[in-house]
């Protein structure tokens, strides 16, 4: 009985409103998900099938909205948001689309769009596979498949997030881009290879920031040589991409610098897993704990060495400016509690080193249950490793001619910065590329190949070409990353005699370059006798040569 009176309905209505009073929108859309699952799916059968059915039925078609690569559980399309603001200026009266599916995927949204939105805006939705018209009163079965097209999604999102957590377990790179310092393997997109032009940036910031500079001083170092930041770096390389959607500053910062310095991609490890994601609907990330990451050691060349790594995430370098009272505590990073390992950190009053002293990290923060509350001169510490780097750097005059003799000789091919090698293989496979071009027109002309063949194989030589010619360019900006070899008057040695002799003392740069960590341990006072006297052990350890620990007296 209901189809019989489903059937009068519609004969009795079926020119009811005539069809040349409706606008009608055809929507279209196309996840990556979507585009395997065959060709009834594709955007161009699609128009077709809307179309044809919107010509049947003398419906004037208002406008076409396309959004290709969207997935039905994200609503942030933009033909989508278009098409809304079209109805909402009363343009169009009627939305058609494939299936209720092409609407979306979420069956609450979806269902507030069939029930609440359309309806309240005059608009007539039709579906045409699903057979789905909101003028009929007898299309009850929309919510049913409203839940069966989220079901889809949700096992679909189940089954790519089972894929990618394999594939992170194995230690495949999954991400859109590669790292700053590398890329991806042509051979294979998981796996990433040393980026020669990139990867020279990433040694001297690592180098810099082991020598004692903060990530602000090295900011400025980068932003005045106009080096490109990672995210102008890759859009640099890839022309589709929009430099605003991936950098809002454009400049090299602290935070940047630290980013970098604390990525232990660089050491050849694959990191992943460090966000999840709040629910298939959601584009909303939580960050997980440290110890719930994802990490796969050695799955690629590292850049740096362990040593180097953890020495400069030892240091800590802080990250805040100097402050107002101009003072700076050179041994920040430095200077480590003997007791319990903490860094000792600067205080007292007033911009003078005179009223300053070196506490306990874990004593300032926690107080005595985390550890003593020993304290050292800052003048006084100054003092001592002034004296101590200086008696080192005390050598005969023919000990100083050995060490420049030794700075003089010829640089070997081994010995050749990774920068300058990059540019020489550039250069080889570029003037390698001139002579195959070459080659091509003469058997071209010589007929030993097609004019086919011919054109694309001067393509894809001239695309390498111009591929090389910006990596050149980017190597050989004004201030180049191809650093020419420092005279001996240069060298290391006459530069630290230089900087600590003609009252210029100790700096930050000076003591990275010699010392790893000075170790301050609880100060005691004198025997019976020496009462006033106190004894305090200062432990410092070198990088430029295994010496012996020893104690200096406070």
């Amino acid at each position: 009985m209901d189809r019989l009176a489903q059937a009068a309905y519609e004969k009795k209505n079926v020119f009811a409103k005539p069809s040349a009073c409706y606008k009608a929108a055809l929507y279209m859309r196309l996840s990556k998900d979507d585009d395997g699952t065959g060709e009834s799916s594709s955007i161009g059968t699609q128009r077709k099938m809307l179309r044809s059915y919107a010509i049947e039925n003398d419906f004037e078609i208002y406008g076409e909205y396309v959004d290709d690569g969207y997935s039905g559980t994200n609503f942030d399309r933009p033909s989508w948001n278009r098409l809304l603001k079209d109805i909402d200026a009363r343009k169009v009266n009627l939305v058609i689309t494939k299936d209720l599916s092409r609407l979306g995927r979420d069956y609450i949204v979806t269902g507030q769009l069939t029930e609440v939105y359309f309806p309240s805006r005059g608009i007539r939705y039709i579906a045409v596979n699903d057979g789905y018209d909101s003028d009929n009163p007898w299309s009850d079965i929309a919510p049913f498949k409203n839940i069966v097209n989220e079901m889809y999604a949700r096992d679909t999102s189940k089954k790519i997030r089972s894929a990618f957590r394999t594939k992170i377990n194995e230690g495949a790179f999954i991400g859109n881009f590669a790292p700053y310092g590398y890329q991806k393997d042509p051979q294979n997109k998981n796996h990433l290879l040393v980026d020669p032009v990139a990867a020279s940036i990433v040694r001297e910031i690592f180098e810099w920031a082991e020598q004692g500079a903060a990530p602000s001083q090295i900011a400025e170092i980068l932003n005045e040589r106009k080096v490109l930041t990672p995210a102008m770096y890759r859009c640099a390389e890839r022309h589709y991409l929009n430099l605003d959607d991936y950098s809002k500053r454009k400049e090299w910062t602290s935070g940047s610098v630290c980013k970098l310095l604390s990525n232990p991609v660089y050491l050849g490890h694959i990191v992943q897993g460090k966000t999840v994601k709040v629910s298939f609907k959601s584009s909303m990330t939580l960050r997980k704990p440290r110890n719930e990451w994802v990490v796969v050691e050695d799955k690629h060349e590292p850049l740096i060495s362990r040593e180097t790594y953890e020495r400069v995430r030892r240091r800590s370098v802080s990250r805040k400016s100097t402050a107002v009272t101009g003072f700076t505590n050179i041994f920040s990073g430095l200077a480590k509690c003997g007791d319990c390992g903490r860094n000792m950190s600067s205080t007292g009053a007033g911009g003078k080193a005179k009223s300053r002293k070196l506490v306990c990290g874990g004593y300032k923060l926690y107080g005595r249950k985390e550890c003593t509350n020993h304290f050292m001169d800052y003048e006084l510490l100054y003092h001592v490793v002034l004296q101590e780097i200086s008696s080192l750097l005390s050598f005969t005059e023919s000990e100083k001619e050995e060490i420049e003799e030794t700075l003089l000789e010829p640089v070997s091919p081994g010995e050749m910065q990774e920068e300058e090698k990059a540019v020489l293989s550039l250069k080889k496979r570029k003037k390698e590329l001139g002579y195959i071009i070459e080659k091509l027109y003469e058997d071209r002309v010589n007929e030993r190949i097609s004019e086919e063949r011919f054109y694309i194989m001067l393509d894809s030589c001239e695309k390498e070409e111009k591929k090389i010619a910006e990596s050149l360019a980017l190597i050989e900006i004004p201030c180049s990353l191809v650093r020419e070899r420092e005279p001996a008057s240069d060298c290391l040695l006459s530069s630290l005699l230089e900087e600590i002799s003609q009252e210029k003392g100790l700096s930050s740069d000076l003591l990275g370059k010699f010392i790893d960590r000075i170790e301050i341990f609880q100060g005691s006072e004198g025997e019976a006798g020496k009462a006033g006297r106190k004894y305090q052990t200062i432990r410092i350890y070198y990088k430029v040569a295994p010496i012996e620990d020893g104690d200096g007296l406070a």
